[in-house]
């Protein structure tokens, strides 16, 4: 069941960077009237939602498991002049290679539902929780089964295709979140909840950290 993240996303990087040039609507919303000093990106993929941290924040920091894709996302800063204001890290969002207290706003988004086993899932919580900053927050989310590709009521594993140009396919590993356990996960670990959606098939979660 469970594909390597890191090799599945550096064989496909390139395409799927083609198919993801615009920003989710869900996190436009979450960055309006938002800002900060210092931003993070978990799971930057090619940089989209980067871009917008780097237009809200003095510095944003990118980090991804793909190598692939941090290229990806090098590439889009220059191309959008915002390559001045991005750090890219290779990194495990369940071991985030940056310090306590260090950012005051983040995303985590399309990337907690590639981890595996759920202790993995909470301990990734638990870091973006080490990282924000006292009155720091953040937007969380993943794959839910209210999306109208799944007729299940419970959370499970499962893979997901990407189909290459030329016609082959990678699977890629999802934990696909049943909205109540998304938000057990995350009442699981050191965040706060400030507000829990679902929206176009997504669980997604303001949060802020660290909780006592």
């Amino acid at each position: 069941m469970e594909t390597d993240p890191q090799s599945t996303y550096d064989r496909i990087a390139a395409h799927f960077a083609k198919t993801r040039e615009y920003a989710w609507p869900e996190v436009e919303s979450f960055l309006e009237g938002r800002s900060a000093t210092r931003a993070l990106d978990v799971g930057c993929g090619n940089g989209r939602h980067a871009e917008l941290l780097a237009a809200r924040a003095e510095s944003v920091v990118g980090i991804d498991l793909s190598r692939a894709l941090l290229r990806e996302a090098a590439t889009r800063a220059r191309e959008r002049d915002f390559a001045d204001a991005l750090d890219l890290v290779h990194g495990d969002a369940a071991a985030l290679p940056i310090a306590d207290d260090a950012v005051g706003l983040a995303t985590y988004v399309a990337t907690l539902h590639h981890l595996s086993p759920r202790a993995a899932r909470v301990r990734s919580l638990d870091e973006l929780a080490r990282v924000l900053a006292p009155g720091g927050v953040a937007l969380v989310s993943a794959w839910s089964t209210a999306h109208d590709r799944f007729d299940r009521t419970e959370g499970f594993d499962t893979t997901v295709d990407w189909t290459l140009p030329g016609g082959e396919t990678v699977p890629r590993y999802y934990h696909v979140y049943a909205p109540d356990e998304f938000d057990a996960d995350i009442d699981n670990s050191r965040l706060s909840v400030v507000e829990s959606t679902v929206s176009s098939g997504n669980c997604y979660a303001v949060v802020t950290g660290p909780r006592p």
